[in-house]
């Protein structure tokens, strides 16, 4: 089945505020926050465009996935785990 839209994209970022204010500033994204979610060791920043999300993943601690991940320097992307 071909797909229809996307969810979000997950960004890893190294400054979630130096890679917040491109999103914000240039290229005009709807910034809709932050959170940090402790179990996965990261801060996250969300920003909307027409039915789709941005989400841009800071690493809190050098033990993270995501600092892991940056390290590597790997474009990844995965499919979805559930059907939307």
């Amino acid at each position: 089945m071909p797909a229809k839209k996307i969810n979000h994209i997950g960004i890893a970022v190294r400054n979630l505020e130096t890679s917040s204010a491109f999103y914000r500033d240039v290229l005009g994204m709807a910034f809709e926050g932050t959170e940090e979610v402790a179990e996965q060791k990261v801060r996250v920043a969300f920003f909307s465009i027409g039915e789709s999300r941005i989400e841009l993943l800071e690493p809190t601690t050098p033990d993270s996935p995501v600092a892991k991940f940056l390290e590597l320097s790997l474009i990844h992307i995965s499919e979805p785990t559930r059907p939307y």
